[in-house]
């Protein structure tokens, strides 16, 4: 059954930071500090999350998803986002954009850019990092950004997770990298402007996880939201239907462990939306696809 499930941070153990000075990056001095925000993490794979078990809250979402990997598992995705703003969101709205990359649906790791002004007291669009090794409930529980020990941001990087996009005209695009280092075993994130120029963020150290220490099984990239109550949801994407004014998402790859793009083939993956009345996605073609909706929906 979907569900959408709260817990609270475990914070993971200190051996995470000595492991990152191996790194050939230096570690950010932001490295491991617990932040002032609410310790409360909301795992926001859209995939596994539903309605609230005392439906207070609803989680929608229209994706693509390849959870049919090769022997030895996939290594790693990339994509572009088209990133809007939506000003003056609601306290509970969450509007997001998202590629995860998950063993089971207990070990995950996420990235992309999110509109949630209850997590960062306003209404602007972030560029976010999320993990959790525990699946439901499980420990550790993992975090957002740099919430917790776990992703170890490096020296020099274009964005720091938790940042707000620039957008000119209310949009943006941005691309990124998720995959597993073949020289030190963890998972990697890059950031750039383009799939052709992308550099390093900050890596997830492969003993975080007990599931996906050596491949994942299941990629997914799509949009999300969610909202409380009986409030309507919010729009997703750029609050348009499907189509060349809409939101997209572009150069969708597969990733090797040298960091390479490799194309994913259509009939690898398999679309899904959570309410067609409020959200769609059109057909994958060229690598990439549109997605969204206006929103307004209560169940």
């Amino acid at each position: 059954m979907l569900r959408d499930l709260f817990f609270v941070i475990l914070v993971c153990a200190p051996f995470l930071n000595a492991e990152a000075t191996m790194s050939s990056f230096g570690v950010h001095p932001k490295a491991g500090v617990s932040l002032s925000r609410s310790s409360l993490f909301t795992n926001i794979d859209p995939v596994i999350n539903g309605v609230s078990s005392d439906r207070s809250e609803h989680v929608y979402f229209a994706t693509y998803t390849a959870n049919t990997p090769p022997r030895n598992g996939y290594s790693g995705g990339m994509a572009t986002m088209d990133v809007y703003s939506f000003p003056n969101r609601r306290s509970g709205d969450r509007i997001a954009t998202v590629m995860w990359i998950s063993n089971d649906d207990i070990n995950i790791i996420e990235a992309g850019w999110l509109v949630e002004p209850s997590r960062y007291g306003d209404s602007k669009s972030h560029f976010f990092v999320a993990w959790t090794a525990g699946g439901f409930g499980g420990k550790p529980a993992g975090c957002f950004d740099l919430d917790c020990n776990g992703f170890v941001p490096v020296n020099g990087a274009p964005i720091t997770p938790g940042d707000t996009l620039e957008l000119v005209n209310g949009q943006a695009k941005i691309s990124f990298k998720i995959f597993k280092n073949r020289d030190d075993g963890d998972w990697w994130l890059h950031f750039g402007q383009d799939v052709n120029n992308l550099h390093p963020v900050g890596f997830w150290p492969k003993s975080l996880f007990n599931k996906m220490e050596n491949h994942a099984n299941i990629i997914t990239w799509g949009g999300h939201t969610r909202c409380d109550g009986v409030n309507p949801s919010p729009p997703m994407g750029n609050g348009q239907w499907p189509g060349k004014n809409s939101a997209s998402i572009q150069n969708i790859q597969f990733v090797d462990t040298d960091g390479r793009g490799y194309a994913v083939p259509a009939w690898a993956l398999k679309v899904d939306s959570g309410n067609k009345k409020c959200y769609q996605a059109s057909p994958f073609i060229n690598s990439m696809f549109y997605y969204g909706g206006p929103g307004g929906c209560t169940n």
